[in-house]
């Protein structure tokens, strides 16, 4: 720790805000694999851009192929997994970046390690809840039909558990909606401020 350099030496939250005209908040869409979470974030970052305000989604995809490549699915990983998934957030939350997060997330303790790292302030959980059977339709990797088959092990949903979030900021019926509606109702009860 001696090593480490202060960080009020930098430029602060503040002044990147002020330059990009934008305060910088974290999204937090939680539900099952194929549940609609990075479908709705897509459409979301597009609005999001029409109006010119700058974003970034993170997703399983381009987190696993990445940074987390070296972790798997067992209940310690999916926890590392999140927690640097958080810190990266963070980061970008604190640029003034609008951060879209779409991450399985399954348990109350795991969403709340990320909101305690990303502060509460900044962190607006969704949950996209959207029935099991609608996920499996939808699942157009197989990865339902090898967790039932036994060749993937702690699938959510399957063989692991997914603890239905107690109190999410929105919650989006996306088997019900159109994706253009869920936009509409996050654009309704977020708060995406010019600086």
């Amino acid at each position: 720790m001696d090593n480490i350099f202060p960080t009020d030496q930098i430029l602060q939250r503040t002044d990147k805000e002020k330059l990009l005209e934008q305060k910088g908040i974290a999204i937090w869409f939680t539900g099952l694999s194929g549940s609609g979470k990075t479908t709705i974030a897509i459409a979301l970052e597009k609005e999001l851009h029409k109006k010119g305000l700058l974003t970034q989604v993170l997703d399983g995809d381009n987190i696993r192929a990445g940074i987390n490549n070296n972790l798997g699915f067992s209940e310690s990983d999916r926890i590392e997994n999140i927690r640097r998934i958080a810190e990266v957030t963070k980061l970008f939350v604190n640029t003034g970046i609008i951060t879209i997060c779409c991450f399985v997330s399954p348990t109350e303790e795991i969403r709340n390690t990320a909101k305690n790292i990303i502060g509460a302030a900044d962190f607006v959980e969704i949950f996209v809840n959207t029935p099991i059977a609608i996920c499996e339709q939808r699942d157009v990797k197989g990865l339902y039909a090898k967790a039932r088959k036994g060749e993937i092990k702690d699938f959510t949903g399957i063989n692991a558990p997914f603890e239905t979030p107690a109190n999410p900021d929105i919650e989006l019926k996306a088997n019900e909606w159109t994706v253009d509606d869920c936009v509409g109702i996050i654009l309704e009860n977020i708060k995406v401020q010019r600086a």
